[in-house]
């Protein structure tokens, strides 16, 4: 897959993709739908199946004190629009310029004259150009005037109702992760280098992997039981294990993190690159009245954890 950032200058073979326009945080299953339409469109037309999307998302761009929302960073959502089959990203740096342009010199500067799409799927909520004041009935008159095509795919329905990143948010926010799973279509994934840690974990003979959560929304604060993809390094391939996600209040932390212990692995996973798939929640963070008693719980939740995932 290869990732283009800038529409004014591009290969001439990066251009004439049939794309899905959005954010995708999180690739859901809406998106994914969307992005079929895009695959089916462009192999009609045998044009390459590709996504535009925007980094930053905008709402950092217009809200960079708000609380973190995202669902994933720009590298997990490559890697998960990757394994679906997208062959171009143009992961367009959104900026002030970009920002106000209208409806009109979005479909013309960007969309035709750019990147010379050939045709572009969004979804009937899609909203475009400044002040968000282009609709998807908008886009399709600009792609009648200006030579590509456009299709809008109807908001997904699911178990759950209408299946959006917002509802996934919710479903994790409540400790949730099997419905968020069921929208997403996929486990919901906290992808990240492995940093330097205080090494408690491993003075209570559960040394663990940590990795920061900064940027991401936070799901429920508690333990869960996980499974991990190490992406690079000596050690990569796939594991399972219990993670604990939150502040760690039996040591007084402050910094959200995720701290994961792989089960039946020896081996330094500093520097590494982690993909962890919250896969059931088990239980709050809570204190205890000793080490000897929270490292019964530990025992505990990882018994616990080993049997879930066995069936999972």
């Amino acid at each position: 897959m290869r990732i283009i950032r800038d529409y004014t200058f591009l290969e001439p073979s990066d251009r004439g993709a049939s794309v899905a326009i959005g954010n995708f945080d999180g690739v859901h299953l809406g998106h994914q739908a969307v992005i079929d339409m895009a695959r089916k469109a462009g192999a009609d037309i045998k044009a390459p199946l590709g996504i535009m999307t925007f980094e930053p998302h905008p709402r950092e761009f217009f809200a960079p004190d708000a609380p973190p929302f995202r669902l994933m960073g720009r590298d997990a959502r490559a890697h998960r629009l990757e394994k679906l089959g997208v062959e171009r990203l143009y992961e367009l740096n959104f900026n002030a310029a970009l920002s106000a342009l209208t409806p009109e010199e979005f479909a013309r500067n960007v969309i035709s004259e750019g990147l010379g799409l050939k045709h572009v799927v969004v979804g009937a909520d899609f909203c475009f150009g400044k002040g968000r004041a282009g609709n998807a009935a908008d886009l399709e008159a600009f792609g009648q005037q200006l030579g590509f095509g456009v299709s809008i795919a109807t908001l997904l329905e699911g178990q759950q109702g209408e299946v959006s990143s917002t509802a996934i948010r919710q479903a994790l926010s409540e400790g949730r992760p099997r419905d968020a799973a069921d929208m997403l279509g996929h486990w919901h994934r906290i992808e990240g280098r492995v940093i330097g840690g205080e090494q408690r974990g491993r003075e209570l003979g559960y040394p663990t992997a940590n990795m920061s959560i900064e940027g991401l929304h936070p799901p429920k604060f508690g333990v869960y039981a996980v499974m991990v993809d190490v992406l690079n390094g000596p050690h990569k391939g796939q594991y399972q294990g219990a993670a604990s996600l939150g502040v760690r209040p039996m040591f007084n932390g402050e910094v959200p993190n995720l701290e994961t212990f792989l089960f039946d692995f020896s081996g330094d996973l500093y520097g590494s690159d982690l993909s962890v798939a919250l896969a059931d929640y088990l239980r709050p963070e809570e204190t205890f009245d000793s080490l000897e008693a929270f490292i019964a719980q530990m025992d505990a939740d990882c018994a616990k954890a080993r049997s879930i995932l066995s069936r999972a």
